[in-house]
């Protein structure tokens, strides 16, 4: 056998392999980081079997059964990410009124604590000039680089942390009994407030920033799992007008975050629209969608975008999204079933949350 037809083996096994791990319910990080790279693996995949077609010379049934595996791997990566691609059909109706006093617009921002280029951010603040501003892993010194924007916004939440797990939140629009809280493990604050709307309505929101499964993070999800998945029990619960936002340090598209939006009822605007990848920055070959804003169905949808670099390594995330009532008689809410919130219950116990759940009044 020669070296073409090995590599094309290697290959061939590696991205097989790397799909079955993916079906797995396992919360290592050497299992779960197989959720990330779906489009990648689809796209190599296609490769291999150009190469398993070029190198082998079908006498023999393996080759055919080697193709037949990566089209399963094809066939299940693709069915995973079809949900965000413009062919699938569009979970959040497109406003097309005329702009009125319940719009609210979200910029989520990820700014790398490491990064010393501020003025970008600033700029974009600027440019876009969002009702609702998160800032991820600032401490002290990008707390000390925004004030400049502070006159915009009346309401703060600030949370400077030196972990990477800082957190900020500007807002021009009134907070009400904000909490701190940290929900799963010390050190990984979130925000939930009552916001009061222009009109008067008042909603729910939820700011997150869990930690990732990798090697120098977190060994497993089940601390990042447990933390989605109880923000989504509580949203249900309380079913109220609610926007939750942040870096989930989750794909769109992976089993918990799907889940997530099971369990909360939440919509996502990226469904029937596009990826919106926003990590890494500086890496367009392996590029994901971490940076999430999702909304009950009473919003529709005014724009979504990624925004330019601001030297981190996440592209912030915009959204401007309308409050409107009669949108929930033509947006289906998603909905858990019951051995899906089993699932869930068996999750958020294992990360035994209950002795961290600390929130404080800000």
């Amino acid at each position: 056998m020669d070296i073409y037809k090995v590599l094309t083996l290697i290959f061939s096994l590696v991205l097989i392999l790397a799909t079955l791990a993916s079906v797995l319910k396992r919360d290592e990080w050497w299992i779960r980081v197989f959720d990330f790279p779906r489009v990648q693996i689809v796209i190599i995949n296609l490769v291999m079997i150009g190469a398993t077609l070029l190198s082998f010379n079908f006498t023999s049934a393996w080759p055919f059964l080697l193709l037949a595996a990566l089209g399963f791997s094809i066939g299940y990566q693709f069915r995973m990410i079809y949900p965000y691609t413009p062919l699938a059909s569009r979970q959040v109706v497109q406003y097309k009124g005329v702009a009125q006093e319940d719009l609210i617009s979200i910029m989520v921002s990820n700014v790398l604590m490491t990064n010393k280029k501020a003025h970008k951010l600033k700029n974009l603040v600027k440019k876009y000039d969002p009702d609702i501003l998160l800032t991820l892993e600032t401490n002290k010194w990008w707390e000390e680089q925004l004030e400049e924007i502070e006159h915009k916004y009346a309401y703060t939440v600030k949370i400077p942390l030196d972990n990477l797990y800082g957190m900020h939140l500007y807002s021009k629009l009134e907070l009400e009994n904000a909490e701190v809280g940290y929900l799963v493990q010390d050190g990984i604050p979130s925000v939930k407030s009552n916001l009061k709307m222009r009109s008067g309505k008042r909603i729910k929101i939820y700011c997150l920033h869990p930690k990732p499964p990798s090697p120098t993070e977190a060994d497993t999800s089940t601390n990042r799992d447990a933390e989605l998945l109880l923000v989504g029990k509580e949203v249900a619960k309380n079913n109220k007008s609610t926007l939750v936002f942040g870096d989930l340090n989750d794909v769109a598209w992976s089993r918990t975050t799907q889940l997530f939006q099971k369990l909360s009822g939440l919509l996502d605007p990226r469904i029937g629209r596009g990826f919106f990848n926003t990590f890494h920055a500086q890496h367009p070959l392996f590029r994901w969608p971490l940076d999430h804003v999702f909304h009950s169905s009473d919003f529709t949808l005014v724009d979504i975008k990624r925004l330019p670099s601001v030297g981190s390594d996440h592209f912030p995330m915009y959204a401007q999204l309308n409050y409107g009532p009669v949108a929930e008689k033509v947006q289906e809410r998603p909905g858990a079933e019951s051995e899906e919130r089993v699932w869930a219950k068996e999750k958020i116990e294992k990360a035994d949350p209950v002795a961290i759940k600390l929130r404080t009044k800000y």
